[in-house]
């Protein structure tokens, strides 16, 4: 049969009455389609044509689903032939939250962010084995304080194609994971952590309001899309008399 001819065999179709977007609508039930295996791994996927018919949409509304997929990974675009399934939903398991958290053992903790630096700016050799791109690279560099004491620094190293005009964007009021969740060109799929103990000098050494050579806590973190490309990377140095590093496992359901 050819792809044109499909019909998608479906129990759910959009609701024009919903007040959420008819894409998102969509973009729901492709998910139920590929969860229910209807949709499987490697297996093309019906014409946007086709999919208009079935579900009784214009071709920017499928379009926009089809690309929420794309972006999360779940679908690939295959230049000439069409979209293909490229994952299934997650399966039952553990994940690992991680997270530097202020010293709660204070009655009180007024946590602020500052932003110190942000531009284009040319990585160290390291930086760029961690990102694995000739793009340009846009740095973020920020501070908290904790009750007006300087506790970490946060640095952020972003491929610009990953997040296109970043330097627009409010990142002074948000996580950086959201914004690439919401903004970027490609989801976050996985992150790689690696935990050290280093010595701080030069100017993060004066950002932190310690001598050179104090030791500090550095969280190194690879933020990966489903096909392992380096979406950005991000590193932590915190005051250990300020932060402590905490880890959560919970049952994905």
């Amino acid at each position: 049969m050819m792809q044109d001819e499909m019909t998608v065999s479906h129990t759910k179709t959009v609701d024009r009455f919903n007040q959420e977007k008819l894409y998102m609508q969509l973009t729901k039930i492709f998910l139920e389609e590929i969860a229910a295996g209807k949709w499987q791994i490697e297996q093309q996927i019906p014409t946007e044509e086709v999919l208009c018919k079935n579900y009784n949409v214009s071709k920017i509304t499928v379009r926009q689903a089809i690309n929420n997929l794309v972006s999360e990974g779940y679908l690939s675009k295959v230049q000439g032939k069409g979209t293909f399934v490229a994952a299934v939903l997650p399966e039952m398991g553990l994940a690992m939250k991680t997270r530097l958290t202020e010293d709660m053992f204070e009655k009180a903790v007024i946590v602020e962010k500052e932003i110190l630096f942000r531009g284009i700016e040319e990585p160290s050799m390291e930086t760029k084995s961690y990102l694995k791109t000739n793009d340009k690279i846009y740095y973020i560099l920020c501070r908290r304080l904790v009750t007006k004491e300087p506790a970490y620094l946060e640095e952020s190293y972003i491929p610009y194609e990953m997040l296109p005009d970043v330097e627009l964007l409010d990142i002074a009021h948000g996580s950086l994971y959201s914004i690439l969740q919401e903004r970027g060109t490609k989801k976050i799929f996985k992150v790689v952590q690696t935990v050290e103990i280093s010595r701080a000098g030069g100017k993060n050494a004066g950002y932190l309001d310690i001598e050179d050579g104090v030791p500090v806590l550095v969280v190194h973190r690879l933020l990966l899309s489903l096909d392992n490309t380096p979406v950005a990377y991000t590193r932590f140095l915190g005051r250990s008399d300020k932060y402590k590093f905490q880890t959560e496992f919970e049952r994905i359901k």
